[in-house]
């Protein structure tokens, strides 16, 4: 005893628990995983499968090894956790889904990623607010707000009458929504302030007064397209007369002086350090045919660098749909890494939408290994950098397209069977082609452009986890049969 180290210095102890089929990777990954502050012990329950056991049999069969502080079990395992921990007196927990996320779990969960907290806030604009009633105004406005918009942007059309802009207004106050107006027409700013909205975009050096009218915040621009220096006299006179105010340089679009705008806003930074930035994204994600996810993330990375505090998000174009739920996802991830001083990885992957960082759970080696080892007809599917691998007892295949793999089925006098592995096929498919992690009766996660209420797995309604009508028929049937034949079911 007396050359044991001290308790505090001693890693933690996990019991990775696991069947025979996962044990000779989780040794592999455990091993690598293993350093100064973690000693993870594989303990093999004695059954193939462990995500399919119950409490119950956890309990008759599991030994855990001296020393153990706590247990980790497998991410699809379903029974009661709350109960093991009291049988055996050591916190239980789910790991993830795959074997291969054990590293980054781990990672992880060291690091404990807050995402509750950001400091940027995000307008939404509603472009055609004009034309719209009030009941269809604070439908897009509430589902803006859903999405996670902190103000709502009405954005006033040119040369059209805007005659319910203050109902409007007050209609969203009284939703408990924070209101901006965006117009051209210094009469209708002015009515809108007089009206008690929040916020104006946009005024610059000539136009300051209409700020004096009412209580919205000013957002100011310059006076010309690009004009930093104007900008930068509005500013001033907030400064000297307190009046509270955002200051955009404008983001031009691609091939119209973008780049040039992207270096006004850093120096717009350097000239006032402190000041409150607001960046209108809409002139780049609208305006490029590209996925925004990924425009996104390298505004986000310019925003948070330079301590930008508010952006104007626009989803008019379909292709920028999800604009706002990406830049809410995005100001709390890069908040969390510029918090942890650290790289945009690892703090949630919001806004990995058509790629995984990790795209295979398996090898193909180790897939072959699994197939080896089933002695049922029902099908496995699998992705590996090889293809797609569909496999029961009576062979293994593997190709780069469903249709490739039908033949070798069987399934052909069998509908239900045949739908259902035709739909696992074709996403197996698209994770394949896209580089994306395929887990069989799971849907495909796109991150924050594909959220959806419910998780990915609630949504994914073919599954074998709970027969369908069709093959539950078929097992009452041969259920019925065998009690006529007076056989134990």
């Amino acid at each position: 005893m007396a050359d044991e180290p001290p308790a505090s210095t001693k890693p933690e102890r996990v019991a990775l628990i696991t069947g025979s089929l996962a044990e000779p990777r989780l040794t592999r990954i455990a091993g690598e995983i293993s350093d100064a502050s973690l000693d993870p012990v594989v303990v093999n329950v004695g059954v193939k499968v462990a995500a399919l056991m119950t409490a119950e049999i956890v309990e008759r069969r599991l030994k855990l090894p001296e020393g153990t502080d706590r247990v980790l079990m497998p991410g699809r395992f379903r029974g009661d956790l709350d109960r093991l921990e009291r049988f055996f007196g050591v916190p239980f927990a789910r790991g993830p889904d795959e074997v291969a996320d054990l590293p980054d779990y781990f990672g992880q969960k060291r690091r404990a990623t807050d995402l509750s907290r950001h400091d940027v806030t995000i307008f939404a604009e509603i472009v055609d607010a004009t034309v719209l009633d009030i009941d269809a105004l604070l439908a897009r406005a509430l589902f803006l707000k859903g999405e996670g918009a902190d103000v709502i942007d009405l954005g006033c059309l040119p040369d059209t009458p805007f005659p319910h802009l203050e109902e409007a207004i007050a209609a969203l106050h009284e939703a408990g929504l924070k209101v901006s107006v965006d117009s051209f027409s210094l009469e209708e700013l002015t009515r809108a302030t007089r009206a008690g909205a929040d916020y104006l975009l946009s005024l610059n050096e000539t136009t300051l007064d209409v700020a004096k009218e009412g209580p919205a915040v000013p957002i100011l621009v310059p006076a010309t397209q690009g004009d930093l220096d104007s900008l930068c006299r509005a500013v001033d006179a907030c400064l000297a007369s307190g009046q509270r105010f955002y200051a955009d340089p404008i983001l031009d679009p691609i091939h119209y002086g973008y780049t040039a705008s992207v270096v006004r806003y850093a120096e717009l930074r350097r000239r006032y350090p402190d000041i409150p930035i607001l960046m209108g994204i809409g002139n780049v994600t609208e305006l490029t045919d590209a996925d925004t996810t990924g425009i996104n993330a390298l505004l986000m990375g310019m925003i948070s660098e330079l301590h930008i505090k508010a952006v104007l998000a626009v989803q008019v174009s379909p292709h920028c749909r999800t604009a706002v739920r990406e830049f809410d996802r995005a100001r709390r991830e890069y908040f969390a890494a510029r918090q942890a001083g650290a790289l945009p990885q690892g703090f949630g992957g919001g806004l990995m939408a058509l790629r995984d960082r990790k795209p295979y759970a398996a090898s193909p080696d180790d897939i072959a290994r699994l197939a080896a080892e089933v002695r049922d007809r029902n099908f496995r599917i699998d992705v590996s950098e090889a293809g797609i691998h569909i496999y029961n007892r009576d062979g293994h295949h593997v190709a780069s397209e469903p249709f490739a793999l039908f033949p070798h089925l069987g399934v052909e006098a069998d509908g239900a069977h045949a739908f259902y592995l035709g739909v696992e096929a074709a996403r197996a498919e698209i994770a394949y082609k896209l580089g994306k992690r395929y887990a069989q009766d799971e849907g495909l996660k796109w991150g924050a452009a594909g959220e959806i209420a419910g998780s990915p797995e609630e949504a994914h309604r073919l599954t074998f986890k709970e027969a369908g009508t069709t093959l539950q028929a078929k097992s009452a049937a041969k259920t019925e049969a065998r009690a006529k034949a007076g056989e134990t079911p």
